[in-house]
């Protein structure tokens, strides 16, 4: 069995892992590179692989970093099959048609304004090409290994992180890899921790907070204390968010504020159309969650979703004190950017980062401290404050992945490290080398491996 690492080497975007034995090639992960142009520009070239030789894709979570290059490479030629959990199908059902819609949106605008190199700017991949891709998911149980092909048995497992995430474990004949996708907190206030590591020969271990802790202080505090400086000074609270996870959290913390009078009862509305139905799937996944039915009910009566264009537009317009969430999470695209546009330049407003910001995105480039960014071919200026909150992250930071690490009975031949930046990934491979003194890699882009 070999595996090569076709994303996230030093990146936490991208997430691509193909593993060949003499008679079958299998994806996991299948995810789109975002940030950095350099990165980005991997989307668009022709993979090491053929699509049509890879028989199936076995996906962590739904994320679009790990799941939205399924389109592409349907549309190439990939006619196996897509497997992942019940929670996960839902979601992309949500998240893949909308990266095509959005991707499609832009290439408009682009062409629109013209702003572009390219005569015309085409999408990725559209909608529909999306919607064709989601016809080959098939749904898979937690905790029941399943033969994928003679003596190739593939098991998911609760990774916690969002809802339907997995932990994957392959066994072929006398070797097994464990793949952390991406690796939930241990002490979530919604999602429950993820199951100790089964015991495997092989582990691929993501790293996104592989070199710092999340911060104890008190998210619902943090989150108060922002809100009730903004209003005071008449302004609005705009807080990009990824669509599934991240919403719903925030609309938690904003409740439990709302409860206890901590801050002004200010309108919150949820701009988007994803994150709306992501919320609706997360309600009604109780089993998967912390919250009860009854609990999940009241959280969500939190906000106002908005879901069409109009809508959008309107809010735009109002001049009242507010609470805005909206996708996307980096501000790489969707309808924040317009709300960005509208708010950023008044210093009364708050734009509110609530997670990681790859590099080069323009969430990374604000708290960074950018006094300009250029969207829809102008450049906007930033006045309102930024603000952060990242320790309600979806990720374990490199104290929980060796707390979740240290729950394995056997020593791994190896580790692989991979979905973070360089200076992350060096950090949890000295910290996994100094506690447990395991045999840690960190891969680079198409690097291969003998798994034995």
């Amino acid at each position: 069995m070999k595996i090569q690492f076709l994303g996230a080497t030093q990146t936490v975007t991208g997430s691509k892992y193909l593993i060949k034995t003499n008679d079958i090639e299998i994806l996991v992960d299948c995810g789109l590179f975002q940030g950095y142009k350099d990165l980005r520009l991997r989307n668009w070239a022709p993979l090491t692989i053929n699509p049509s030789s890879i028989k199936f894709i076995l996906l962590t979570h739904a994320h679009i970093d790990h799941s939205g290059y399924i389109p592409l490479l349907v549309k190439n030629g990939f006619r196996g099959k897509i497997l992942c959990t019940e929670a996960t199908k839902k979601l992309a059902n949500i998240l893949l048609p909308d990266s095509g819609y959005l991707q499609e949106e832009e290439a408009r605008y682009a062409n629109k304004k013209g702003y572009t190199k390219h005569k015309p700017t085409l999408p990725l991949y559209t909608k529909k090409d999306a919607e064709i891709a989601l016809s080959y998911f098939q749904t898979v149980p937690f905790d029941k290994p399943f033969m994928l092909h003679d003596g190739f048995y593939a098991s998911f497992h609760y990774a916690g992180h969002i809802l339907g995430a997995s932990l994957i474990r392959l066994i072929h004949e006398e070797t097994s890899i464990l793949f952390s996708g991406d690796l939930g907190r241990l002490n979530d206030p919604l999602m429950k921790p993820p199951i100790d590591p089964p015991n495997s020969t092989y582990l691929v271990i993501e790293s996104t907070y592989g070199d710092r802790l999340h911060d104890e202080t008190d998210p619902e505090k943090q989150f108060g204390e922002i809100i009730n400086r903004t209003s005071k000074r008449g302004g609005s609270i705009l807080i990009p968010a990824f669509a599934v996870g991240r919403t719903q959290s925030i609309l938690y913390y904003i409740h439990q504020l709302k409860l206890k009078n901590e801050i002004p009862d200010l309108p919150v509305f949820v701009d988007s159309p994803m994150a709306t139905n992501a919320s609706e799937i997360f309600y009604h996944h109780a089993n998967l969650h912390r919250l009860t039915n009854e609990e999940s009910a009241s959280v969500g009566q939190t906000a106002t979703y908005v879901r069409s264009v109009e809508e959008s537009i309107a809010l735009t317009n109002k001049k009242m004190p507010m609470i805005i969430i909206s996708a996307s999470g980096m501000a790489t695209g969707g309808r924040v950017l317009h709300h960005i546009r509208n708010l950023a330049p008044d210093y009364k407003n708050t734009i509110l980062f609530s997670g990681f910001q790859a590099g080069g995105t323009r969430g990374d480039r604000m708290i960074r401290g950018e006094k300009e960014i250029k969207m829809f071919g102008q450049m906007i200026p930033i006045r309102a404050e930024i603000a952060q909150i990242s320790n309600i992250s979806a990720h374990a930071d490199y104290k929980e992945i060796l707390t979740w690490l240290s729950h394995l009975k056997t020593t791994p031949r190896r580790v692989f490290i991979t979905h973070g930046e360089q200076e992350a990934s060096d950090a949890l491979k000295a910290k996994i080398e100094h506690e447990f003194n395991w045999n840690v890699e960190i891969p680079k882009y198409l690097d291969q491996y003998e798994l034995t």
